[in-house]
């Protein structure tokens, strides 16, 4: 089993940034970011393999950047410009070498208008 540690949520008001973190206990293969709003259905982010391809939700694109340190087994999310619609809470994703899929215990990100 893999641990994740996440990072970096919080208050921000519309326009404003934030980066989340997540640290993996062991190397990984594609990690990333998932979103869940109140009422809503979790949705993809962005994630990243370990060649660092992206792929973005288009709700994102050009406002996310997501990056990491294989390194590290870390991944980042810096968010821009800000959105009230970008209020969720935020999970981790990781996928092990064997597709196996493992999840942060989240952290909220509120965007205030």
């Amino acid at each position: 089993q893999v641990q994740l540690v996440e990072s970096g949520g919080g208050l921000v008001q519309a326009g404003g940034s934030l980066r989340l973190s997540c640290a993996a206990s062991r190397s990984i293969s594609t990690m990333g970011w998932y979103r869940q709003a109140p009422g809503k259905q979790r949705e993809l982010v962005a994630t990243m393999t370990t060649d660092l391809r992206p792929n973005y939700a288009d709700s994102v694109k050009g406002r996310f950047t997501i990056f990491r340190d294989n390194a590290k087994n870390t991944v980042y999310l810096q968010m821009n410009s800000l959105k009230p619609e970008d209020t969720a809470v935020y999970y981790c994703y990781a996928r092990g070498w064997r597709n196996t899929s493992n999840w942060g215990q989240g952290t909220q990100v509120t965007v205030s208008s």
